[in-house]
């Protein structure tokens, strides 16, 4: 398993979340899917350390995925 870091970036703000996805799941599959979540709908919801969030699609800016980790299981 993989957990990567993907960063929002809005005009004033920025919002992280963990995605943990299969050990064969490259960093631009992930980038791809956030893309394709984006494009898909209005709104998507963020789950991180500091709660839950409601994004409008149009309001990022930028994505970012930082980081990748590989899980020990």
């Amino acid at each position: 398993m993989k957990e990567f870091t993907v960063c929002y970036t809005f005009d004033n703000d920025i919002i992280t979340e963990k995605m943990i996805k299969e050990g064969d799941v490259k960093k631009e599959d992930v980038e791809q899917e956030v893309v394709e979540k984006m494009e898909r709908n209005k709104y998507f919801i963020v789950k991180n350390d500091q709660g839950n969030y409601m994004i409008k699609s149009y309001l990022v800016r930028f994505v970012r995925i930082m980081n990748e980790k590989i899980l020990v299981k």
